[in-house]
């Protein structure tokens, strides 16, 4: 017993937040002594509130986040201005901004469009045309062709696709993650990646500092670097109330030797391959890429890499000159970043609800959604588009659950169907429209995901896979349980906490 008290206390997780905590006590403590001259608190606060109100209103930030943090400078005006200062802002120094045009730089200068493919695709379909067109304009990222998708349907299936190829990695293996957990899954690739690096392979591998907190040690790169593979983590979780903890690399990426890319949901812990999972089934799915498009997830994985570690690798060194020969439509892997105001992974998702013509299949573990996506799906709904929804049946966070039921009845009256997973908890994050289009990536219906993290995706059109992926999508329907309206009157009481977590919902 002891033992575990003093392995809680010495974690840390426990000291960090320990700290943070006497933060917090501390502003609290200043904040409460200007009790004592009320007077001037009051103006003040007053002051400072209306201040702070229209900066945030003249912001960049989406208007429901804008409002909820105006909710808190109303119920504690001086407290919440530092609140908001600390947690609330997503501003970047001058020597952050230059790094980030840095990276911009790179994912231009080292991708190019193949004018070829744009016109093919402007002939094929109009609709799918634009949508890439703005993946390519606004996202720097690229429509290829030469590639073939492989759907993988579970953490099991990803898995062991993912052992086969990185025991036949020649060159170089990348690997990027939110979260590694210590268990079967990790145990095992490690050992891969051991052998891989005595066999002369590159292994480079980013974790998320904060996403890896509770299972990884401090400075667990060190460990991995003893072993020969390079390792860094991405924005080091520090006792320090700062904005930029908000800004956590949410990615899933593999790339091995250039040819092979895998992404999707899955991050390497046991619960995603279903061994000791706390919340039931743990229904997650992936994509690997064979071909030419796996150059963006080689072009994402070294832009993030020079970023953290402040070097200058030569892109094209990776780049492998593709001899196979694929034909499966329209493939275009995106990235997202919280820095440059441009919601691509959200953007993409609108797009492709305001072009879906029959159906929006949809898949995601948390449905905390702004304005625009409300409207864009009740609308879809209204004009007969057949929208489904699938949730989790079990949640992993309790009150990010009861946020998700918040948005039931709005969606429900507009003729949108709503499910929950059974089984347990779904992870997936994917969108599936009139048999044309599939998107399988990282981005979940939340804000963290659509404004805070770094995200990325894969679009495809007209692929082979997205047959597969429907009949994937209505197994699983198969295993939920519709959601209906309840008769019954809600108590004054339970709607009223339902609005509260609407209002607050763009803060958790």
């Amino acid at each position: 017993m002891l033992k575990k008290i003093l392995n809680v206390v010495t974690h840390r997780a426990f000291i960090v937040s320990l700290l943070i905590l006497l933060q917090i006590i501390f502003i609290l403590s200043i904040v409460l002594d200007f009790n004592d001259y009320y007077v001037y608190y009051y103006v003040l606060s007053e002051i400072l509130g209306i201040l702070m109100t229209f900066y945030i209103i003249g912001g960049n930030s989406n208007p429901g986040y804008k409002i909820a943090w105006i909710v808190v400078l109303l119920i504690i005006p001086i407290l919440g201005i530092i609140i908001y200062l600390i947690f609330g802002g997503n501003q970047l120094g001058k020597h952050e901004k230059k790094r980030l045009k840095e990276i911009y730089y790179k994912e231009v200068k080292y991708n190019a469009q193949d004018i070829k493919i744009m016109e093919k695709l402007k002939m094929e379909s109009k609709d799918a045309y634009m949508q890439a067109h703005y993946i390519q304009s606004f996202g720097h990222d690229y429509i290829y062709q030469n590639t073939e998708a492989s759907y993988l349907k579970d953490g099991n299936n990803y898995f062991e696709t993912l052992k086969e190829k990185l025991l036949n990695a020649k060159k170089f293996i990348f690997m990027e993650f939110f979260i590694i957990k210590p268990g079967n899954m990790w145990d095992s690739i490690l050992e891969i990646l051991k052998t891989k690096v005595k066999e002369g392979v590159e292994v480079r591998l980013i974790y998320d500092d904060l996403g890896c907190i509770f299972s990884l040690p401090n400075k667990y790169y060190q460990t991995l670097e003893s072993y020969g593979i390079k390792a860094c983590s991405f924005n080091n979780f520090v006792p320090f109330l700062r904005n930029r903890v908000n800004n956590r690399d949410h990615r899933k990426i593999v790339v091995i030797d250039g040819v092979i890319g895998f992404t999707g949901g899955i991050n390497i812990a046991d619960e995603y391959i279903n061994k000791g999972s706390k919340f039931g089934y743990w229904k997650d799915n992936g994509l690997m890429l064979k071909g030419d498009a796996v150059w963006s997830l080689t072009v994402q994985f070294l832009a993030m890499w020079d970023y953290i570690n402040k070097t200058d690798d030569n892109f094209l060194t990776y780049k492998i000159n593709n001899q196979e020969l694929y034909l499966d439509g329209f493939i275009a892997p995106y990235d997202d970043n919280p820095w440059d105001h441009e919601a691509i992974g959200e953007n993409i998702y609108l797009n492709l609800i305001n072009k879906a013509k029959k159906y929006i299949y949809i898949t995601t573990p948390y449905l905390i959604i702004d304005s625009e996506m409300s409207t864009a799906l009740q609308l879809a709904a209204k004009n007969g588009v057949d929208v489904k929804i699938i949730v989790p049946g079990i949640p992993d966070k309790k009150i990010v659950n009861m946020v998700t039921k918040s948005y039931y009845e709005e969606l429900i009256k507009a003729g949108i169907e709503i499910y929950e997973y059974t089984p347990g908890f779904i992870h997936e994050k994917m969108f599936i429209i009139d048999d044309e289009y599939v998107t399988i990536g990282t981005v979940n219906l939340d804000y963290r995901s659509l404004y805070l993290h770094f995200e990325c995706g894969v679009w495809l059109y007209q692929s082979k896979i997205v047959k597969e992926v429907k009949e994937d999508y209505l197994k699983t329907i198969d295993e939920s349980t519709k959601v209906y309206l309840t008769k019954k009157k809600r108590s004054y009481l339970y709607r009223l906490w339902m609005q509260i977590l609407k209002a607050f919902a763009p803060l958790m």
